[in-house]
């Protein structure tokens, strides 16, 4: 019994001990670029910050013991030779401005302060890259002097990917590194094995030209605009830099050394602002969501679909909301089955490739987060009969009666092909998330087919005959769990194969009402708001007290957010989605009505809320109001 005590407390105390060790190996990095001396804050580029602040932002992480490290000491603790010490900093400068020479490298060394510069390999002397910034770059003679010092780490920012190549068919520049180059003699994107030779090649020159000028070959890559994906840390690794580093703001582990989150700084912060951004990670920001149909802006003549889109993009911009899903999927008949894509893939016919476009404009003209909205079963196409949902009817398996004609889950064909369409998507487009369409539903009569009834036997142990499943509730509501979960890792699947091009997306998915106010409905849907909260990054509820015939509409959503709130983290992640048409009748909703309804969600404590649909052309709803009433500030 001694013995067993003594163990107890040696495996207790490792235990603390292990936690320690991984809490204290946790750090931020700060992003710079220019440090420059300023008479005034209109003379600032968005990324400058003054010296000033700068050394006010040095002297509070002082005040408040965070301690800043160098690379070594990331590799050190990455192998086990010291730990990290507690609120660890790691600063680092991209582009290699003249600056960090003459401002900041004087602070380092008074003060033994460790840093990483990032240099393009094109922008340095004696190349006259036409990417090349307007303000002066250090010199290789100063880059050496600093590598000299030991107290600053001179990491790769590539040699040729800090600018943007033509992404699509209309011309848009998107960022070299995670970009198809579209070629418009050819018409057509570059190949995968192209598309792999070069940015390989592009990270052994930048990695060799930097150890010709320096002794030394690169260990860190730091990625143009924080953008990367599983092929570009693959060249990283082979080029010698295991350490990588991008944009996302964040906190980070050792095991996230391959692709490290960094807070980037902009508008040069004042102290308050920069405790909060250090403090907080810029993290639970609320969402504004307009929720777009591309069918809308769509048009036979090219020319005037772009002439929709600017009017989208204005309409967005002037909004101030930061938020856009946007249908990727042609859907011409509105009956929620993708017909064809807006994008290149290798299953169903190109209404026009027009996704991409869309997107990186209301990201770079509307400054918005854009969300790619995709089905997850219901798609439209030559396409086996055998793969589709079934239903249980007369006394048999039959096709499903529902408007959505869905690919069955419980098909690892269909599973792969739908993959497939969501690879190509990500490969080709360049977005922030994905929402997944409310077409996610199997009723308490699907999936009948015999493939289905098969694995609800031998993976769930229930039985195989559909009478026997239906045959009491306790039964239904087993088998509509497994429905619910086999679903939620279907569209795992999906985002995983998604991140492989897009590492740093966000997940949504719409649930109706019904699931999230009577639970026991799980049964006729297979949607449970527990499981979607443990499976998305938000759930978007559609919140439509209209659509659902409610005869006291107030009071509906007011039961709505409250057994929302019943839920662990329901009102953090959970998403309103309010209606701006009244289907019933195809008319508008009155913006009053709107406004009461985004004021009453407000005080509820809601914290994210968005609406469908948008119509541009009818200025539904009030641009004026939703930027008065339901916007909120544009976050850099």
């Amino acid at each position: 019994m001694a013995l067993f005590t003594k163990l107890f407390w040696i495996i207790l105390l490792l235990g603390i001990a292990i936690n320690s060790f991984a809490k204290e190996n946790k750090l931020l990095v700060l992003n710079y670029h220019d440090i420059v001396e300023t008479e005034s804050a209109a003379s600032l580029d968005n990324m400058d910050v003054s010296i000033d602040h700068f050394e006010a932002q040095l002297a509070w992480l002082k005040a408040n013991q965070f301690k800043i490290i160098s690379v070594q000491d990331l590799i050190d603790a990455k192998e086990g030779k010291r730990p990290l010490p507690p609120k660890a900093i790691l600063l680092t400068f991209d582009d290699g401005y003249q600056s960090f020479y003459t401002r900041v490298f004087p602070i380092l060394k008074i003060q033994h302060i460790p840093a990483t510069v990032a240099l393009v390999g094109s922008w340095m002397p004696p190349y006259d890259s036409k990417d090349k910034p307007g303000k002066p770059l250090l010199t290789w003679e100063q880059v050496r002097e600093i590598s000299d010092s030991g107290l600053v780490e001179i990491a790769s920012h590539s040699f040729d990917l800090h600018h943007g190549i033509q992404g699509n068919p209309q011309g848009s520049s998107q960022a070299a590194a995670v970009t198809r180059l579209y070629d418009t003699k050819l018409e057509q994107y570059e190949t995968d094995s192209q598309y792999r030779e070069r940015i390989r090649t592009t990270l052994l020159k930048s990695a060799e030209s930097i150890f010709q000028h320096v002794g030394s070959r690169p260990r860190v890559m730091v990625w143009p605009y924080g953008e990367y994906n599983e092929i570009t840390l693959e060249a990283a690794r082979e080029a010698g830099m295991p350490i990588t580093m991008g944009l996302v703001d964040g906190n980070n582990n050792l095991s996230d050394l391959s692709a490290m989150h960094r807070l980037i700084l902009v508008e040069n912060p004042k102290i308050d602002a920069f405790a909060k951004i250090v403090t907080s990670l810029r993290a639970n920001q609320p969402l504004r969501v307009a929720h777009v149909d591309l069918d809308y802006i769509y048009d036979p003549d090219p020319v005037q679909t772009e002439h929709n889109l600017l009017l989208l993009l204005k309409r967005i911009e002037a909004m101030h909301i930061n938020t856009v899903f946007l249908q990727a999927y042609a859907d011409p008949d509105g009956d929620g089955n993708a017909d064809a894509l807006y994008f290149p893939n290798r299953h169903l016919p190109v209404r026009r490739d027009l996704f991409s476009r869309a997107a990186w404009q209301l990201k770079m003209v509307s400054r918005v987060k854009v969300y790619a909205w995709m089905p997850i079963m219901a798609y439209k196409g030559s396409i086996p009969e055998s793969w589709y949902v079934k239903e249980w009817k007369d006394g048999k398996a039959q096709n499903a009666s529902h408007i959505y004609t869905r690919l069955s889950p419980f098909n690892a064909e269909a599973r792969q092909w739908v993959a497939d369409l969501y690879e190509d998507l990500a490969k080709y487009c360049n977005f922030d998330g994905l929402l997944f369409h409310d077409d996610g539903i199997l009723s308490d009569f699907e999936d009948a087919s015999p493939e289905a009834l098969n694995y609800t036997h031998q993976v769930w142990g229930l039985p195989d005959s559909f009478e026997q499943l239906h045959e009491n509730a306790s039964m239904r509501m087993q088998w509509a769990q497994h429905k619910t979960e086999l679903i939620n890792r279907f569209t795992d699947e999906l985002r995983d194969r998604v991140r492989i091009y897009r590492p740093g997306i966000k997940t949504a998915r719409n649930i109706y009402a019904l699931p999230i106010l009577k639970p026991f409905s799980e049964e006729w849907f297979a949607q449970s708001l527990p499981s979607f909260i443990a499976h998305y990054d938000y759930v978007a509820v559609e919140a439509m007290p209209l659509m659902e015939e409610a005869e006291q509409p107030d009071a509906w959503l007011t039961e709505l957010v409250n057994a929302v709130n019943q839920h662990p983290q329901g009102l953090q992640k959970t998403l309103f989605e309010l209606q701006t048409v009244n289907w019933k009748n195809q008319q508008k909703i009155a913006m009053p009505m709107f406004i009461d309804q985004v004021e009453r969600l407000k005080k509820l404590g809601v914290q994210h809320i968005g609406y469908y649909p948008d119509n541009v052309y009818e200025n539904q709803p009030v641009a004026s109001d939703i930027a008065q009433h339901f916007s909120l500030p544009v976050l850099p």
